[in-house]
């Protein structure tokens, strides 16, 4: 029988199929056409006329439904459904995607995660930490803890700085967690550290993340390879086909291998420097207020603390970078 109330979690998103997770079960789900429409109202007094719809406008580029997406659908039975509604999001992990003679859409990778974990290896390749910021800054805006993962500490010695450069982040308070998946140095931490939560990883390939979810999960790594590569050669975007896994020790984990390299969405260049949280305390505090740009502008309170090294140089040029693209 069709139950109108019954609720789920996306666990699994392929070219329009949806594996919806509910009361142990999994449900295979097409998208009402309704979720893939616009409903589009008067601007002029709203709330008396929100009931009446203007115009529809179909949403052709962007899949409405993320990973982590709470739904509500209608059972068809025999292990089918039809989701009708997207439940309000509590974070969402976005990215821009350009659409050639368009606008830029926003794309929601990932919905009501708990943290994202940065990976990132010790040597081979040696470790962009410009890359690192743009994570932490994407990470901030949405609102969502960040946790640095370094992986092969068994090549550690071949990278000299990587104490240094990491002190940056340990004195900001970012939890690092150093660990060898050959050795298994440093995984209990990092099992704990998931444990109950929704995880989102984010790394480029080479730094070993793989190898990491096989120590962490016996297999599971490979299972997120397959997935990942799920449209290999079909000329998708590779966060077309992506899935969340259970975690044996208790919480989930969802990787993101299309957002390797990713563009900030819906951060301004006023806003940017409270997504740096050594700074945020800051802001406002410059002569000329909020509309500062803490670049050469005289009497900047971040440039002031650069300069007294309350914050450090490098972070500082990280910044600018990143304000310059905005």
């Amino acid at each position: 029988m069709t139950n109108e109330n019954d609720l789920g979690i996306v666990f699994r998103k392929s070219l329009g199929h949806y594996t919806v997770h509910t009361n142990g079960q999994e449900i295979d789900c097409e998208l009402s056409s309704r979720l893939h429409k616009q409903l589009i109202y008067p601007t002029a007094d709203p709330t008396s006329l929100r009931h009446r719809v203007q115009a529809v406008r179909e949403i052709e580029h962007i899949d409405p439904i993320a990973i982590g997406d709470q739904v509500r659908f209608l059972d068809a039975g025999q292990g089918r459904g039809l989701i009708t509604e997207i439940l309000p999001r509590r974070s969402k992990l976005s990215r821009p995607m350009p659409v050639p003679g368009q606008r830029v859409f926003e794309q929601v990778i990932v919905s009501n995660a708990d943290q994202v974990l940065t990976v990132f290896a010790a040597a081979s390749p040696t470790p962009k930490w410009g890359l690192l910021d743009r994570y932490l800054v994407t990470a901030e805006a949405a609102g969502l803890p960040s946790r640095i993962i370094i992986t092969k500490m068994d090549l550690a010695n071949k990278n000299e700085t990587l104490e240094k450069d990491l002190a940056i982040y340990r004195r900001i308070g970012y939890p690092i967690h150093l660990v060898c998946s050959s050795t298994g140095d440093g995984l209990e931490e990092l099992k704990q550290a998931l444990h109950g939560r929704m995880s989102v990883l984010i790394g480029k390939s080479g730094v070993g993340k793989t190898s990491l979810m096989n120590a962490l999960q016996p297999g599971l790594g490979l299972r997120v390879k397959a997935v990942s590569q799920g449209d290999v050669g079909k000329g998708r975007h590779t966060t077309s086909h992506l899935q969340m896994f259970e975690l044996d020790f208790g919480g989930t984990l969802v990787d993101t291998p299309g957002m390797r390299e990713f563009g900030l969405w819906d951060i301004s260049s006023e806003d940017l420097a409270s997504l740096f949280p050594e700074m945020e305390r800051y802001v406002g505090q410059c002569k000329f207020g909020l509309s500062c740009q803490h670049d050469h502008e005289p009497g900047c309170a971040i440039r002031k603390a650069v300069v007294s090294e309350q914050i450090n140089p490098y972070r500082y040029q990280s910044y600018l970078r990143l304000r310059e693209e905005l």
